[in-house]
C-alpha cells in the first residue's frame, strides 16, 4: 500500500511557516510522504539560514520542498500590504498550477493548509482532494473569525469590522480573555481601505474554512478551554515543537541562528537570565529600544537580547546608547537571531520579554518561563491577555498597553517582580508546563487528538 502523499501549504511569513514545517517533519515521520510548498523567496532564506541542512531532514524524513513564485520584486518586500496582496491575486494560480503538475503523476491524497489561506481550501475542494486547515495561533482567533457576524448583528463592530465604540471589552466565554474591538487584527490597520480590505479576506477565509474536512490548531485544551468549548469542531494538537516530538532543533528559520549565545548561556547561573526577543516583524525605533537597553542595564541581571537579522549598514551599537556596552560587559548578550526553542528551554533562562506571538509564546510556556508582555498587533494583545489574566504566568508593561513609550524603570521594576518569585509566575509556569507536556504525550488531549488527524490522513 502506497503511503499517502500530503501536499502542505503554509502562509509565506516566519511565524506560519515554522509551526506547519514542525508537524510535516513529524508526519515525514511517520511515513507520509511530504510537499512542502514554499515561495521562491522563503525556501531560498530558509536554505541559507542551515536550519534545514542541519538536522538533515530532507535526507532523514522524506520531506520534498517545491516552490512558487510570489512576483514580487525585493523592493516590493519592504513595502506594506505588498504581500498578503501578492498572497490573494498571485500564489492562487501558481499553487492551482503546482497541483495540476503534480496530480494525477503523483496522486495527493489530501492538502494541509494555513486556515489564513480560504483559497487553497477552494482549490482543494476544486480538484476533488481531502483538505485540512491548519490554524498556527490561538484557538480563541479562529473562535472570534467565526463569531464575527454574531459582533455585527450586536452592534460590536459594523459590516465593514469598523469598531463601533458601544464595547470595550465582551466575553464569548467566561474562560478566555475578554474581547477588546479595538485590538482586533484588523482594527489597528490605519488605512481605511486596506482596513476594509483585511476584513473582508477574514470573512472569506471563514467561510473557506467551513470548506475543509478538518481543522486542526497549534494549542492545546489545557491553555484555551473556553474556546475549544465555543468551536468542538476545532482539534488541539499542540504545542507543535521540535522537543515535544524528537529533542531535535526547530526548522525553517528565515535567518541564520548565532549559537554563540549556548555558550554564553552556559557560563550563567540557573534562572538568571533575561531573555529579550520580539519575533520576525517587530522593529523597535530607535529611542525605545535605547531605553530597553537601559532598562535591561538598571536589572542588574544577565541578559540575552535578538535584535532580529542584520539590516543592511547596521551595526549592533545602533541598538543601544553609547557606553551601554562597556558598561554591562561579559553580562549582557547581543545577537541577531537565536535558536529560540533551545535557548528558552536552557535552565539560566529566568523570564522572557516578548513581543507575544503565539510560537513564542508555546515555546516558553512549554519551558516553564514566565513573561514580560510588549505586544505590537495582530493576536498579541489577546495573547497577552491569556498569559496576565487566564493563565497568570506573566506581567504587562503599562506604557505599552497605553501607546506610549516604556520606561526603563518600569522594566527593570516588572523584571524584578516576576523574577524574585513573590508573585509566583514561575510556580504557575511550571505548573502549566507540566500540563502541556502531558496534554501532548499518550493519555493526553493532543496526544490523542493528533492521532485522530493521523487517521485521517491515513484515509
Amino acid at each position: 500500500m502506497d503511503t499517502p502523499h500530503v501536499l502542505v501549504i503554509p502562509y509565506p511569513a516566519q511565524g506560519h511557516v515554522i509551526p506547519l514545517m514542525e508537524l510535516s517533519r513529524k508526519l515525514a515521520e511517520l511515513r507520509f510522504r511530504i510537499t512542502f510548498v514554499n515561495t521562491e523567496h522563503n525556501h531560498d532564506c530558509i536554505m541559507r539560514s542551515d536550519s534545514i541542512a542541519a538536522e538533515g531532514t530532507r535526507k532523514d524524513c522524506g520531506m520534498n520542498f517545491m516552490t512558487v513564485s510570489d512576483g514580487l520584486e525585493e523592493d516590493d518586500r519592504k513595502k506594506p500590504g505588498k504581500l498578503s496582496e501578492a498572497v490573494l491575486t498571485v500564489l492562487p494560480g501558481k499553487v492551482k498550477e503546482l497541483i495540476c503538475e503534480i496530480h494525477p503523476k503523483d496522486r495527493i491524497a489530501c492538502v494541509v493548509a494555513d486556515q489564513s489561506l480560504g483559497w487553497a481550501m477552494e482549490i482543494a475542494r476544486e480538484k476533488g482532494l481531502r483538505c485540512a486547515a491548519f490554524c498556527p495561533a490561538a484557538a480563541a482567533m479562529l473562535v472570534l473569525a467565526l463569531n464575527t457576524p454574531r459582533m455585527i448583528e450586536e452592534g460590536i463592530i459594523t459590516d465593514d469590522g469598523t469598531p463601533t465604540g458601544k464595547h470595550c471589552s465582551f466575553e464569548l466565554s467566561p474562560d478566555m480573555p475578554p474581547m477588546n474591538p479595538e485590538t482586533y487584527v484588523w482594527a489597528r490597520i490605519r488605512d481605511k481601505t486596506l482596513r476594509k480590505n483585511v476584513f473582508q479576506l477574514i470573512l472569506r477565509n471563514t467561510k473557506s474554512v467551513e470548506l475543509a474536512d478538518l481543522i486542526v490548531c497549534n494549542s492545546s485544551h489545557e491553555l484555551e478551554t473556553g474556546a475549544f468549548k465555543l468551536a468542538s469542531q476545532i482539534l488541539s494538537i499542540g504545542p507543535i515543537l521540535a522537543s515535544n516530538w524528537n529533542g531535535k532543533d526547530s526548522i525553517g528559520s528565515f535567518w541564520k541562528r548565532d549559537l554563540s549565545c549556548l555558550d554564553w548561556l552556559d557560563r550563567q547561573p540557573a534562572g538568571s537570565v533575561v531573555y529579550v526577543a520580539f519575533g520576525s516583524f517587530t522593529v523597535l525605533d530607535p529611542v525605545q529600544s535605547k531605553e530597553l537597553a537601559l532598562g535591561l542595564e538598571l536589572t542588574n541581571r544577565p541578559f540575552l537580547w535578538v535584535v532580529r537579522s542584520e539590516p543592511s549598514g547596521a551595526s549592533m551599537s545602533s541598538y543601544h546608547p553609547a557606553g551601554f556596552a562597556e558598561r554591562v560587559g561579559d553580562r549582557g548578550k547581543m545577537v541577531w537571531w537565536a535558536p529560540q526553542q533551545r535557548v528558552l528551554s536552557h535552565p539560566a533562562v529566568g523570564c522572557f520579554i516578548s513581543h507575544c506571538g503565539w510560537n513564542s509564546i508555546v515555546e516558553g510556556l512549554v519551558n516553564g518561563v514566565p513573561f514580560l508582555c510588549w505586544p505590537y498587533f495582530a493576536d498579541q494583545f489577546l495573547n497577552q491577555s491569556y498569559i496576565c489574566d487566564i493563565w497568570k504566568v506573566g506581567l504587562g508593561l503599562k506604557g505599552s498597553e497605553s501607546g506610549t513609550a516604556v520606561s526603563r524603570e518600569e522594566i527593570a521594576g516588572k523584571v524584578e517582580e516576576l523574577m524574585e518569585g513573590g508573585g509566583g509566575y514561575k510556580g504557575r509556569a511550571i505548573d502549566l508546563k507540566r500540563r502541556l507536556r502531558d496534554s501532548v504525550t499518550e493519555g493526553g488531549v493532543s496526544h490523542g487528538n493528533f492521532e485522530k488527524f493521523v487517521r485521517w490522513l491515513n484515509g
